[in-house]
């Protein structure tokens, strides 16, 4: 039996994706390495996906490490090393405030010490390694899925730190390390029931607006109408991580797993407007004047709560071709829904769970 080790279990798509690959053969178990922190809601996750699926009882073990560390806590892979076949690296700090020492911690030394590690699997044949899009930074125009390096500046620590991550995990491709990048754009929930773990990007929006009566104000900063918001739901990443990654052809490739026809800030503005029943009034905004007042007026942000840092993502000046991904897909028949079709779901879910936060799993 092949072995298959996770990070980022019980995160946002790692509890999603560890049933995904076990159902691809009986001959699999996952090793899922977890912070002790983290080991009872991770114990109570696999519960959960035992209970749905009872043919995987049995075939999920976690063990307690920490990926800053060089030996992930584990020590040399000996026996584990020479049982596993694949690595999903997908533990990151989904943050975008995060300090830059933070960021570099988990981020960029904890991939470095993930590759080292993988390095050492006598039976490896393939590490897949979650970055994001927006490795781009602010480059102003399109972003390919071959582009990393463009000269682009960071809006944030967590867009450098993913950034250098990638750029470690691409040097090893170099010299023959096999091994395929995903890069999601900015993940919502799931399409069909709207759930999510987390409230963050658009989320911060959704919930300022529902916490208005019929008239929601919204600052709007750059020109709404030009500038794109590119959003994909939870479902859609893991159906198709789970595809691409079972496939030989993916081997060495970059995949952007992205809307190549986003909604613009205003057609997303209008579409949460019709969801929620409120009507949008749009003010107008200088970047710079609604950052400062998020970060220096008291009480703006406690109001609004939406963090500064966020607000980069409405003048976003980049846009992603996803050639890889939908070539790569054709005839699985997995495609990305129109968020016009699922957006509803989103906003009747954030009204039914008010209790669910935007703190990141650290």
């Amino acid at each position: 039996m092949s072995t298959i080790f996770f990070t980022g279990f019980p995160g946002f798509l790692g509890s999603e994706l560890v049933p995904r690959v076990l159902d691809r053969s009986e001959d699999t178990s996952v090793v899922c390495l977890i912070q002790e922190k983290f080991a009872e809601l991770a114990t109570e996750r696999v519960a959960e996906i035992e209970e749905s699926q009872p043919e995987l009882a049995g075939r999920i073990r976690l063990v307690e490490g920490d990926i800053t560390r060089p030996d992930l806590e584990l020590g040399s892979p000996s026996q584990l090393g020479r049982e596993v076949s694949e690595i999903y690296h997908l533990a990151a700090v989904y943050d975008l405030s995060v300090p830059r020492d933070v960021g570099v911690k988990v981020n960029l030394d904890g991939t470095r010490h993930m590759l080292d590690w993988a390095e050492k699997c006598s039976n490896l044949d393939r590490f897949h390694y979650v970055s994001t899009c927006f490795v781009s930074g602010r480059y102003p125009g399109i972003f390919r899925e071959e582009d990393l390096d463009k000269g682009q500046k960071f809006n944030n620590f967590y867009e450098e730190t993913k950034f250098l991550a990638e750029a470690a995990v691409q040097r090893r491709m170099r010299e023959g390390f096999s091994a395929t990048i995903y890069r999601p754009s900015i993940v919502v929930g799931d399409s069909r029931t709207g759930e999510t773990q987390k409230y963050d990007g658009p989320y911060y929006v959704i919930r300022w607006i529902l916490r208005q009566l019929i008239v929601a104000v919204v600052p709007a900063v750059g020109d709404p109408s030009a500038v794109r918001v590119n959003l994909v739901p939870r479902d859609f990443v893991i159906d198709a991580m789970s595809y691409l990654s079972g496939i030989e052809e993916s081997a060495g490739k970059v995949y952007q797993l992205a809307d190549p026809e986003p909604l613009t800030v205003e057609e997303l503005l209008e579409g949460i407007g019709e969801a929620s029943g409120k009507w949008i009034v749009k003010l107008p905004v200088p970047l710079g004047v609604a950052k400062a007042a998020i970060d220096h007026i008291p009480g703006v942000y406690w109001l609004m709560g939406i963090p500064s840092a966020a607000v980069d993502y409405f003048v976003h000046p980049t846009h992603y071709l996803c050639t890889n991904t939908l070539a790569d897909l054709e005839g699985s028949g997995i495609e990305l829904p129109s968020i016009r079709d699922y957006l509803a779901k989103l906003v009747k879910f954030v009204k039914k769970h008010p209790e669910i936060g935007a703190e990141a799993m650290v």
